[in-house]
């Protein structure tokens, strides 16, 4: 048959189609412009090993597989329940994730707790108590000495025979001993099974679910062996917390459930909606924050966060609370260790020492950040990095051989910020609220508060000797935590970083108490802190230098705030929490832009586009298209004419992970764009399955055939493989504009045509090392090893 087309110039232009092939027009539907993946054919679809997913062809498969079911349920009732059982399988798989991650998360704790007191002593009744519980059952505890029982023995009073003197030097041995013992196991699990077990695990999902692929990464060995050796790793004494290690935990446990529900298993991208609910889990978990944690994973790690997974993430969050509630792990009936309440209000002025601590905060954070990243990359470059083992067993002992005599360093780092949240009450034995009266007589509690009101509260000789302490304990915090973070071991951040900042904030709310009863005459104390009545509160002083220091570290805000006035029940102090978390922010994006997270992610070499990094370059697409001037020309696939060994040849000798298919080589004109792996799999499939296939067989991304000579083997037609709308930009495109559609579309790569015509090629590798060159640093560290 003949078509026939009117031209603009008015002349009417007729053509025969070659070989009698049908008209590829589709007059009574709309034009399909991604041709699926056939199904039948396994493999097609997926994507290999540290390779970036095509967003936009996962969200068109899902869209696709959405619109067939709700057609078949129009017609039938089976099909109707799978409709409706499809649509319920995002709740049930978050429910599942939510009580899979809760029961971890409450095992972790109990285990961390025992074998945290494990390191000082035994408990006689039964060596699965730990100290708190084994002095729980006890008749001769009393309120003053409650953590003193005849239940409870330290290993020097479990052997007769040693010397008073000696007492001591035995306990830090045995301190020590099975604080190396715990180190060594966790090393040894980590570098023997799970290698990705090892960091906070936080750079990598943030990589993960901008698309990335790290295959093992989330799977199951990596979630056992985490789990065990995140206990280890807690108890040895090392300065590090579970609270980004449980991020992690709670994304392997949904990657494992995905595969029980094929709407997840075979698409990437709600893949990847599942982990940013199950990222919000993890700090529900970790902090007894679900509203935190839903903050949290839209604030500093998702991607892509539509409203849908807002929702499934809140309940996912819920039902991870409701678990480890219910499996209680500290027996106070509270999801973390360091929950406290509040009762003191604060005054206007001490917004000034509050916007000090969010100073602090911020100064310690981007130190943190630089001397981090300084010693990670000693450690990659170097031959430190060889000796893993030896690494962490040197910093174990070390940090055991200095907390030890400190009693706020020897203590876990979550029972020390408990201890500095403390607002003290009467009743209180610790040094912390050691206070005399007036007269200059130790009262040994705050009993004398109570009685002669605000001029009491005059710091005691063991209030003093708790201040030289913990500034000692600061400094060996800062600077141990540097050398700690990114071993070979699970480390997370937020409970060092809230460790540090709580000290100086308790540093600081002392000072100011003492400051306010040594001159509550004058005018600036005598408008809110009237005799009778406490007006300071040194524990709220030690919070928001918590939230102040990790706000510095991660450069969370809103997430930040919320968390800790979950952890707090007071809505009071949020004004105060904000002026911190504000001001750290400031501060540390001051003397760097970038995160601890973000840091690891350019050090690692992860095709990482932030979102928060502006480009603001006045380049065009033609100045970081491939190929450039002295390039070899671009390897090209033509719709005909190519034979499966040319095509085979073509993907051997090069490593491109897709190729541009055009018209022919002379015109250049763009078809479409195949992706390798396809490729590959389609021609092995065709050799092993479609009878007569040899290696001058021809290769066709069109629906005709061209016309084949007689005794022609047959063809292998690719159509169903070809993306028929890649995304395309000119030459003369700004490169702001092309970085933003690759950050909000999530492109692999772009084609640069102009005219039609193919020019060259963009990829998210090109971009990245583009902005690297932009701001002086080496290109080439973007290669991801």
């Amino acid at each position: 048959f003949i078509v026939c087309v009117n031209h603009r110039a008015g002349c009417l232009l007729c053509f025969v189609p070659v070989g009698g092939c049908k008209a590829d027009w589709r007059p009574n539907n709309s034009p399909k412009l991604i041709d699926l993946m056939d199904d039948t054919v396994p493999g097609i679809g997926t994507y290999e090993d540290f390779n970036t997913i095509d967003w936009v062809r996962e969200k068109s498969k899902d869209r696709d597989r959405h619109r067939e079911i709700t057609n078949k349920s129009k017609h039938s009732t089976v099909a109707l329940l799978f409709s409706i059982s499809d649509a319920f399988s995002g709740w049930l798989l978050m429910l599942l994730i939510g009580l899979m991650s809760g029961a971890l998360a409450g095992g972790i704790d109990i285990a961390a707790h025992w074998m945290t007191d494990l390191k000082e002593g035994v408990c006689l009744n039964g060596f699965w108590f730990n100290h708190e519980h084994c002095c729980w059952a006890s008749n001769e505890t009393t309120f003053q000495e409650r953590d003193k029982c005849p239940q409870w023995k330290s290993w020097a009073e479990l052997m007769d025979g040693v010397s008073e003197g000696r007492v001591n030097v035995l306990n830090h041995f045995m301190y020590v001993s099975w604080a190396l013992l715990f180190a060594f196991l966790a090393v040894i699990l980590v570098r023997a099974f799970a290698p990705y077990a090892c960091g906070s695990g936080i750079p990598e999902i943030k990589t993960i679910l901008s698309g990335f692929i790290i295959r093992g990464y989330l799977g199951k060995w990596t979630l056992i062996i985490k789990t065990i050796t995140l206990v280890l790793a807690v108890s040895s004494g090392l300065s590090l917390g579970k609270e980004g290690p449980l991020v992690h935990v709670a994304c392997c446990c949904a990657n494992i459930l995905c595969h029980f529900f094929t709407k997840y298993r075979r698409n990437e991208a709600k893949k990847r909606e599942v982990l940013s609910a199950a990222s919000a889990v993890g700090v529900s978990v970790a902090f007894g924050a679900p509203i935190g944690g839903v903050l949290f994973s839209l604030e500093e790690v998702s991607y892509y966060f539509p409203l849908k997974t807002l929702w499934r993430s809140f309940f996912a969050a819920l039902v991870a609370a409701f678990t480890l509630r219910s499996i209680n792990p500290f027996g106070n009936s509270r999801l973390v260790l360091f929950y406290v309440e509040f009762h003191t209000p604060w005054h206007l002025l001490e917004l000034i020492p509050f916007v000090l601590l969010g100073i602090f905060g911020g100064l310690w954070g981007a130190f943190f950040i630089h001397a981090n990243i300084a010693w990670c990359r000693l450690r990659k470059n170097t031959r430190l990095g060889h000796y893993p083992v030896i690494e962490v067993l040197v910093v174990t002992l070390l940090t055991a051989l200095l907390a030890f005599p400190i009693e706020y360093t020897r203590m876990s780092s979550s029972e020390l910020i408990s201890e500095l949240f403390n607002d003290c009450g009467l009743l209180d034995s610790s040094k912390l609220c050691d206070y005399t009266g007036n007269s200059g007589s130790t009262s040994g509690s705050v009993n004398a508060t109570a009685a002669n009101g605000l001029g009491a509260r005059l710091a005691g000789p063991k209030l003093y000797t708790a201040m030289w302490q913990l500034a000692l304990a600061l400094v060996f915090k800062m600077f141990i935590t540097v050398a700690t973070f990114g071993m070979k071991v699970p480390s997370g951040l937020f409970i060092p970083s809230m460790a540090v900042g709580a000290i100086a904030g308790r540093l600081l709310g002392v000072g100011m108490e003492q400051l306010a009863v040594h001159n509550h005459e004058r005018d600036i104390f005598r408008g809110w802190c009237s005799p009778g009545a406490d007006c300071i509160t040194p524990g709220l002083y030690a919070m928001v230098g918590a939230a102040a220091c990790l706000g510095g570290v991660t450069r969370m805000t809103v997430s930040l705030v919320v968390i800790m006035f979950e952890l707090t029940g007071g809505l009071e102090y949020i004004v105060p929490l904000m002026a911190a978390a504000m001001t750290s922010k400031w501060v540390a994006d001051a003397l760097s832009r970038e995160s601890i997270y973000e840091a690891h992610i350019r050090l690692n070499g992860y095709p990482f586009l932030e979102a928060k990094e502006e480009f603001r370059h006045k380049t065009l697409a033609t100045d970081v298209m491939r190929p450039r001037r002295s390039d070899p020309p671009l390897s090209v696939l033509t719709q005909s004419g190519m034979t499966v060994e040319e095509v085979e040849r073509l993907i051997a000798d090069t490593t491109y992970s897709g190729f541009p298919v055009v018209i022919s080589q002379l015109s250049q004109r763009l078809v479409g764009f195949v992706l390798r792996r396809d490729l590959f799999i389609s021609l092995e499939n065709a050799r092993r399955h479609q009878d007569g296939v040899v290696s001058v067989s021809a290769v066709l991304f069109t629906e005709c055939e061209s016309p084949a000579s007689p005794g022609a083997p047959p063809a292998v037609k690719l159509r169903s493989i070809l993306d028929l709308s890649p995304f395309t930009v000119t030459v003369h495109t700004p490169m702001e504009i092309v970085v933003d559609i690759f950050r909000k579309l999530g492109l692999r790569q772009c084609l640069v045509i102009q005219n039609g015509r193919l020019l060259g090629i963009i990829t998210k590798k090109d971009i990245l090392k583009h902005m690297a060159q932009m701001a002086n640093r080496d290109p080439e560290s973007i290669l991801f090893n």
